[in-house]
């Protein structure tokens, strides 16, 4: 079954490129040109991935992202006129996966969108990962602790998975990007350190606290 993607930009030349470009690699595209109908069409529809500006009219790209995480896990590719790195953390912040920087290469765009819908996609080995009352329900892309669900974007969700996967071992900020994002990034490593902040943030304290910084090199999760 083709792939559903929400696009959501106003500028009408760069929607339409890219509405081609993704409708000629067989997906199912569709389009807003506004903010406040492109977050219902996010919250009241289906969509495997959205691709979201920032600037929008009536309603900004990170609000949306805002809203769609408070009721949805769907992976969210933000687009930003601004390369500064405080607004890359920003998106981060509201709950991307990823993002890309105008004026960007479609190729580098598909990519992304193709890297992010490969791990939704990735069989999992095992369905099930316990750590100090943690769990992980693998085909289900859930974490509970004590019974309690923890809500985790899809790139925190992985990140987790591969620190508890390679527990004991250290990790380069380098072999991270590669393996949680899926593909050599063109994104600098210290948005691994966002996303780090950010899960341990989201994990009880206790398991927060087994993700160790390994200065100058990356982390490892010791248990």
């Amino acid at each position: 079954m083709d792939r559903h993607i929400l696009l959501i930009e106003d500028e009408i030349n760069i929607a339409k490129f890219v509405e081609l470009e993704l409708k000629h690699e067989n997906f199912l595209v569709t389009v807003s040109h506004d903010g406040r109908e492109g977050a219902e069409l996010a919250l009241t529809n289906s969509y495997d991935l959205m691709l979201i500006d920032v600037m929008l009219p009536n309603l900004n790209g990170l609000e949306i992202c805002r809203r769609v995480r408070k009721k949805k896990s769907t992976p969210i590719i933000l687009i930003t006129a601004r390369d500064a790195i405080i607004d890359r953390v920003s998106g981060l912040e509201a709950g991307a996966d990823d993002y890309v920087v105008k004026p960007f290469a479609i190729e580098e765009l598909l990519a992304r969108i193709r890297a992010i819908l490969r791990r939704v996609e990735l069989p999992q080995s095992t369905e099930e990962l316990t750590i100090n009352n943690l769990t992980i329900d693998k085909k289900a892309h859930q974490v509970f602790f004590h019974g309690e669900e923890l809500f985790l974007t899809k790139t925190e969700y992985d990140m987790l998975i591969y620190f508890i996967e390679n527990n004991n071992i250290v990790l380069t900020r380098d072999t991270i990007l590669e393996k949680v994002w899926g593909y050599e990034a063109e994104v600098e490593t210290n948005v691994v350190d966002v996303y780090v902040r950010h899960l341990r943030k989201k994990l009880p304290e206790e398991i927060a606290a087994m993700i160790g910084t390994v200065r100058g090199v990356g982390y490892v999760m010791r248990t």
